[in-house]
């Protein structure tokens, strides 16, 4: 990575505004899922050990820039602190004259967790009153919330742009990863797109379609790639607009030499709901009246194969409506044969990481990035404006 990173600053008695990301599950007041919280933890030891001054800040939820009760981070102080083994002082807003005391009381390796970021309208427009609040409060600026670098907002690309800038060890781990598996992979390399739309994905089936061995479809996103090939999908999500789009990546994974799964069957349903009525079917066999919600036990075989014999594999997207039961088999197969394979397995946030949870098999994985929409442009081979933002290695 061409970026400065934390160890690259000296950080004793500065004052370091911290983005992370601890936007995590709550429920009657606690944490639920602290995996985030876990994530950014090494960072935050880190500057604490160096003696840097170390202010939080992080978004929940989407209040829209409005107070939302229910969205404050005090459960997120209280559990960042058990598990730091330190106090973790929180203010009640984002900043103002509560925030300057409390920055003014700090010690060195004192932690300081700013209001929900969200809360201030002016977050998500990277309003420079804002940006300018959030520059006064500090000396030095540490990016260590992938999931949210993407967006170039006051906390995240705003603020990097006034201080001296680097990344976390979170960012930097999720860079590098991503990088070597995307410049430097190890063959065969085999990308998993799933998903409901095809224009969520064109730009990262269109990259991977340069630099894969494999390319396996799934998810809705299929049913339009089915009707490229004339099939008939009954009542399946479709994007009409998008099928010479479709017909034009097939042929491009041609040309390329690149092997191009689309499933061979398909389970359907009558109603988008779990009690429907159920069957499966070839994938040129759809009946009329009917939609197809997953792949089928031939092609969540044949995928798992593909997967098997795979050193690198790429997984960003579902294979059917898997947060229903009855529609959950394909994505399971798939986390299945992605947790059995010795390659090396990236799982590209988003719906396929909250999958890989669901089905236990997380811990199998050997990286799960922490930003499905960060991680997605990252492998379309975007920039992100958090990490433009930090500053360049001497």
């Amino acid at each position: 990575m061409n970026k400065r990173t934390v160890t690259d600053m000296n950080v004793k008695g500065k004052r370091v505004f911290c983005r992370v990301d601890l936007n995590v599950p709550m429920q009657n007041g606690q944490v639920t899922d602290d995996t985030r919280i876990l994530a950014v933890l090494p960072t935050i030891r880190h500057l604490m050990e160096q003696g840097a001054k170390v202010i939080l800040a992080t978004h929940l939820g989407r209040p829209k820039g409005k107070v939302v009760e229910e969205l404050r981070l005090d459960p997120v102080a209280k559990r960042l602190g058990e598990l730091l083994k330190t106090e973790v002082a929180k203010t009640d807003t984002v900043y103002g004259e509560e925030v300057d005391q409390a920055i003014s009381q700090l010690q060195d390796g004192d932690v300081l967790l700013l209001e929900n970021v969200r809360f201030e309208i002016g977050e998500e427009q990277n309003d420079p009153k804002l940006v300018q609040a959030f520059t006064n409060m500090a000396e030095i600026y540490i990016n260590d919330a992938f999931g949210t670098s993407h967006r170039a907002h006051a906390s995240t690309a705003g603020v990097a742009e006034q201080l001296p800038a680097a990344a976390g060890f979170l960012l930097e781990k999720e860079i590098d990863v991503l990088s070597k598996a995307l410049d430097h992979p190890e063959r065969p390399f085999t990308a998993i797109i799933g998903g409901s739309k095809v224009k969520d994905k064109i730009n990262v089936i269109d990259r991977f379609l340069d630099i894969v061995d494999n390319l396996l479809i799934g998810g809705g996103l299929a049913c339009t790639f089915l009707k490229a090939k004339g099939y008939e999908i009954g009542n399946s999500l479709l994007e009409e607009d998008k099928i010479d789009l479709a017909k034009g990546f097939i042929k491009k994974a041609e040309e390329k030499g690149v092997k191009f799964y689309i499933q061979q069957d398909a389970v359907v349903a009558d109603a988008f709901k779990e009690d429907a009525s159920l069957q499966t079917v070839p994938a040129n066999a759809i009946p009329e009246g009917w939609m197809c919600l997953d792949i089928g036990p031939k092609t969540a075989q044949n995928y798992h194969e593909v997967i098997m014999d795979s050193k690198l594999i790429v997984w960003n997207g579902p294979m059917g409506v898997f947060e229903m039961e009855a529609f959950s088999g394909g994505t399971k197969a798939v986390a299945k044969a992605l947790a059995d394979t010795e390659g090396y397995t990236v799982i590209g946030g988003g719906d396929s990481a909250a999958a890989v949870e669901k089905f236990n098999l997380a811990n199998a994985m050997d990286h799960i990035s922490t930003g499905g929409g960060a991680s997605l442009r990252f492998m379309e081979g975007r920039g992100l404006p958090g990490i433009i933002a930090l500053d360049d290695k001497d």
